[in-house]
């Protein structure tokens, strides 16, 4: 049995010129976990991501604490699972996001020019919350699947790549003639995953939009691979944003 572990990428730069990237406390959310997966004994035995720059560099961050830790710990059996210098051999762009950009814009005319978006928001008693309300109208709007010509990629083509990740995924691990019983770690986004889990589940883009307000920054969701089924096991687990008494819990 193979399991496969999505991981959202640590928090990004939200409401910054590039949102692609880690903000200090993302690369941290990464350590984290690797860090949790270190101490506890689980073996990684092979790690890819998307191709955006917070999924590689949230990998790199795990990576760089995992193994800090197997190294001085002779009872986890661990060998490369990822060479950052040869981006090729794990990058699956299968994992990347979709465009929140375009969905948010195409949502409103208006909203093509940041201007208005700023006018917009300036004009409410809590900006940040106007935004908020902004942005899931515009989620409705994409997962309806009544404008779909409207986007660079619809809901449904989005969805459908989703799949087309995981059979990717599956694939590379046949591939790699992995033991019989293996983890693999995936760093990609909250959309990817979201619409993982409701086609795991039989349910629709709807389902998929609740579990994606859901997902925190650096969560795991667990499948399993197992004699062609794929199933389900474990959803958005994050147990290794609390420490000392702190919680790092980020949801963007």
């Amino acid at each position: 049995m193979t399991t496969i572990l999505l991981a959202r990428h640590g928090q990004a730069s939200f409401g910054q010129e590039n949102y692609d990237q880690l903000s200090e406390l993302g690369g941290k959310q990464a350590k984290m976990l690797g860090q949790h997966y270190a101490t506890t004994q689980r073996r990684i035995d092979a790690i890819f991501t998307g191709s955006l720059v917070r999924q590689q560099d949230s990998a790199y961050h795990f990576w760089q604490r995992y193994q800090s830790f197997v190294d001085s710990d002779s009872n986890i059996s661990s060998k490369p699972a990822i060479d950052i210098s040869a981006p090729d051999s794990y990058v699956l762009p299968q994992f990347d996001e979709f465009n929140h950009k375009d969905v948010f814009i195409k949502s409103n005319p208006a909203f093509m020019s940041k201007g208005a978006i700023a006018a917009e928001i300036a004009q409410a008693e809590v900006p940040s919350m106007r935004l908020a309300e902004l942005f899931d109208a515009a989620m409705q709007r994409w997962h309806a699947g009544d404008n779909d010509s409207d986007y660079i990629e619809s809901w449904s083509q989005f969805n459908e790549r989703a799949k087309q990740a995981l059979e990717q995924v599956s694939l590379q691990v046949a591939n790699l003639n992995l033991e019989r019983d293996s983890t693999v770690l995936v760093f990609t986004s909250g959309g990817i995953i979201s619409a993982i889990t409701a086609q795991l589940l039989q349910q629709g883009s709807q389902t998929a939009y609740q579990i994606n307000k859901s997902l925190v920054n650096t969560g795991v969701t667990s499948i399993t691979l197992k004699a062609q089924s794929t199933r389900l096991l474990s959803l958005n687990e994050y147990s290794h944003l609390f420490a000392d008494g702190k919680r790092f819990v980020t949801w963007r």
